[in-house]
């Protein structure tokens, strides 16, 4: 039934200041930007060995959305999970839950981005060597 991920989608009151602070953070632009003129009301960026999509929608879209940061945690994997940590808090994300072994090789970490967004990042050697790494 579940495929696979499709897209994964953040809200933001302010969809132009996430784009800006994703692009920098993935040093990637986006690719899909809608409305295509005047601000943007959601971005969307591929990113990844597997060109995961990363959307980015305004909050005022989210009718199910409670203004705190709650739901699914999306882990990403990392090859290096504290390099990974650091560039997002430097960025300016905030550390929910610190840097966690799930297990051998499983390692995980929360954290919210400046818009409210749980953005989870880990080491998986299940998905490492399904790409080669």
């Amino acid at each position: 039934m579940l495929r696979g991920l499709a897209t994964v989608t953040l809200l933001a009151d302010d969809v132009p200041a996430a784009a800006r602070w994703y692009a920098g953070v993935l040093d990637a632009e986006p690719y899909f930007t809608r409305p295509v003129e005047g601000p943007a009301a959601y971005v969307e960026f591929r990113i990844g060995d597997d060109e995961d999509e990363l959307g980015i929608m305004d909050a005022r879209y989210a009718t199910w959305a409670s203004g705190q940061p709650a739901g699914v945690v999306v882990n990403w994997h990392v090859d290096d999970l504290p390099a990974a940590v650091e560039r997002l808090e430097t960025a300016g994300a905030t550390v929910v839950q610190p840097a966690t072994v799930r297990g051998e090789g499983w390692t995980t970490a929360v954290l919210a981005d400046p818009f409210g967004n749980l953005l989870g990042v880990m080491t998986n050697p299940h998905w490492a060597a399904a790409h080669g790494g």
